[in-house]
């Protein structure tokens, strides 16, 4: 079904409100997500530095998943997963350059919770289209808009200006090197503004936080608690991209993580202020694993006990922390490890909201599982990232990264055109051992399946950015 005929159908053939509607309204739904953050950065997942006591309450009074996972392991594509329920062998950004859009004939969650009666909104970094384009979340599904478009302007906490749907919203104290008005802090009050002028219909509150993505950037209010009480490796600077020194970084990303953690708690309260906890669902993860370690840092333990990061498909690279509360309906303090990840948000969300999702997606609802009752699970779970020719907008002629779950199994394919190696999480979470040679039917499965899992990407292109960072402001 292409995007108009969907759309034009889903005000007027929702399917039946499922049983879980038994609240006097359907639900609201959050989806509250960290950029870059570990998936043992927060305290329920293991850290035992970084203090993140709201985060962790989603997990007490709500579910905590061992098995979820990101799009991809880089920002982008993982975000294009998420909101087309396609996965990277079919969805339209599988690159990562900062503003490739998603095509026009492409159906979203924002435009599949609008069909079915939702208030619509983005707060945060969108990165699947930049000004100029039609990928821009107003063009896309979402009734408002507050944060960076492109990926390369998220990278920075004090911009001059962040957008507010189609029209630049300038922060007051940043340029020329100032740092008056924290972008996040400005993302977050325009969320919670949202909430509270949408709270007499069902909503949609997407919040792609940036926070903790490098440039290591904090107030003082967010530093304080851990400056002089972390240790110190030595200043971070990346002159490429213009990020600023931070001579505690340390302290300064476990600020930011306390910050994310602090804001989520805002949100929490809010809801319950208005009364609505009770009829709104949250959700908590993360866009990909972390990326403390691609600096050679492990200090914080960010990635538990998985080997990778982000940018590569071992387990630290795309498996995430994923926390969801529904009071009364998603059992609290519950442990799951069903594996699902990003492209199965589309089915879940569009089925609690009452709505149809569009045919041919790769994503299932996992529904059932968050209510606490046992489904199936997918048969295959796939990853890639092709190689990116930012010149001419292509892609290498070349077999990409892959990954594979399939059960206990996970096959990764960590360099392009390489072999595949395989690993049993059961047995072996931290993927030290290549086991291919000696599963030979185990990896006949997954090499047929691997012929079917993709097609060859679209030519990808952006528009030229205007502005790079601090140096140009």
């Amino acid at each position: 079904m292409r995007r108009r005929e969907f759309l034009a159908s889903t005000g007027a053939a929702l399917t039946a409100a499922p049983a879980v509607h038994a609240a006097k309204k359907r639900p609201n739904i959050v989806w509250i997500m960290g950029d870059d953050l570990g998936y043992s950065d927060i305290g329920c997942y293991g850290q035992k530095i970084i203090q993140t006591p709201q985060i962790d309450s989603l997990a007490r009074d709500g579910s905590r998943f061992t098995d979820a996972y990101s799009g991809c392991t880089v920002c982008a594509p993982s975000r294009s997963v998420l909101i087309t329920g396609r996965h990277m062998g079919h969805t339209s950004v599988r690159s990562n350059p900062g503003g490739v859009p998603l095509l026009p004939g492409d159906v979203t969650l924002g435009e599949v919770l609008k069909g079915a009666g939702y208030t619509t909104g983005c707060f945060g970094k969108w990165g699947l289209g930049d000004i100029g384009t039609g990928g821009v979340p107003w063009k896309q599904g979402f009734d408002e808009f507050c944060g960076p478009l492109s990926q390369v302007h998220a990278h920075f906490y004090y911009p001059p200006f962040i957008y507010h749907n189609d029209k630049e919203l300038p922060l007051p104290g940043n340029r020329n090197g100032g740092r008056q008005t924290y972008s996040h802090d400005v993302i977050m009050a325009k969320a919670l503004d949202f909430i509270r002028g949408a709270k007499d219909k069902p909503f949609f509150c997407y919040v792609p936080a940036t926070l903790p993505h490098w440039e290591l950037l904090v107030p003082e209010d967010s530093m304080a608690p851990y400056r002089g009480k972390v240790k110190e490796t030595g200043p971070f600077i990346d002159k490429a991209n213009h990020y600023a020194r931070q001579d505690e970084q340390h302290a300064a990303y476990a600020g930011m993580v306390s910050r994310l953690d602090r804001d989520t708690g805002r949100l929490l309260s809010l809801l319950k202020e208005l009364r609505l906890d009770q009829d709104t669902i949250v959700f908590f993860t993360s866009d990909n694993g972390g990326a403390l370690r691609i600096r050679g840092d492990d200090y914080f333990q960010s990635h538990g006990p998985f080997r990778g990061f982000k940018q590569n498909f071992y387990e630290g690279g795309i498996r995430v922390p994923m926390l969801a509360r529904w009071p009364g309906r998603v059992p609290a303090g519950r442990v799951s490890d069903f594996p699902w990840m990003f492209q199965d948000a589309m089915p879940t969300l569009a089925e609690i909201a009452g709505a149809r999702a569009p045919q041919g997606i790769d994503g299932m609802s996992v529904l059932p599982t968050l209510l606490g009752k046992r489904q199936k699970p997918h048969e295959f779970l796939y990853w890639e990232l092709p190689r990116y020719l930012g010149k001419t907008g292509e892609f290498r002629n070349e077999i990409p990264m892959q990954a594979v779950r399939m059960g206990e199994w996970k096959a990764v394919r960590p360099k392009p055109d390489g072999p595949l190696e395989l690993y049993n999480l059961n047995s072996d979470i931290g993927e030290t051992r290549d086991v291919a040679a000696e599963n030979p039917k185990v990896m006949a499965r997954i090499e047929a399946y691997l012929k079917t899992a993709r097609i060859e990407p679209r030519p990808q292109t952006e528009p030229p950015h205007d502005w790079w960072g601090p140096a140009d402001w």
